[in-house]
């Protein structure tokens, strides 16, 4: 059977002609064909291995992912990535025929929370659970995570409503700094989880989408800070 793996931290000839030896040195491997540039290798085995052990053959100078678990994962984010456009054609529809920019970062924040909270409560009995596995606060205090949609949604609504708005983009910037910082925990430490921003019923997994989304709306409430304070 055929298996691709794309193997990081090879920077030379030599060290290609290395992770050969060294994955030919396991019994199970028939055949293998090495791309220098890429990374990405291709062995012909008679059972399936994991990139664990193949990882643990070539030493820590080396990061060994499975490429289709990396497709699949991508694959799985494609709703994260068509709610996010969603989000901000409809921002950019709120702010016609007069557009400001304060005006679409207000809409998208309080699009990107009544969207994302509506998500939350689709699956509402599993979600504090999920959100308990990375954020911080949750962990602490499990109630928080019950909470946490219902705090999602009234944010949401002062956003597009423009009640309170000042309040609204400190408590936005708390809630999203504290679940960025245990986004970039779990991300660093290599946890397999779920993310629970768009609750439990897409089953998404924690990538450094998640990450990039949080600080999107992070540097947003600080730009309307500063304009607004």
């Amino acid at each position: 059977m055929k298996q691709e793996f794309v193997i990081a931290g090879m920077t030379c000839g030599n060290c290609k002609k290395g992770v050969e030896k060294k994955l030919n040195s396991i019994p199970e491997i028939s055949g293998i064909q090495v791309d220098l540039q890429s990374g990405v290798t291709e062995i012909e085995t008679m059972q399936t291995l994991s990139f664990e052990a193949i990882e643990a053959i070539l030493g820590s100078k080396y990061t060994v992912t499975d490429r289709n678990v990396e497709i699949s994962k991508w694959k799985a984010l494609f709703p994260l990535a068509l709610i996010f456009l969603y989000v901000f054609l409809g921002a950019v529809f709120l702010q016609l025929p007069a557009f400001s920019r304060s005006g679409f970062m207000m809409d998208f924040m309080g699009l990107f929370f009544i969207v994302f909270s509506f998500f939350k409560f689709l699956g509402y009995r599993s979600f504090p659970s999920s959100f308990a596995t990375y954020d911080p606060i949750a962990k602490a205090i499990p109630v928080y995570g019950w909470v946490y949609p219902f705090i999602e949604t009234a944010l949401g609504l002062a956003f597009l409503f423009q009640f309170e708005v000042t309040l609204a983009l400190w408590v936005s910037l708390f809630v999203l700094s504290v679940t960025t910082f245990g986004v970039l925990q779990s991300l660093l430490n290599k946890n397999k989880i779920q993310c629970a921003c768009l609750g439990t019923v897409l089953n998404l997994p924690m990538t450094e989408a998640t990450l990039i989304e949080n600080i999107v709306m992070i540097l947003m409430a600080l730009s309307l800070l500063f304009g607004i304070t």
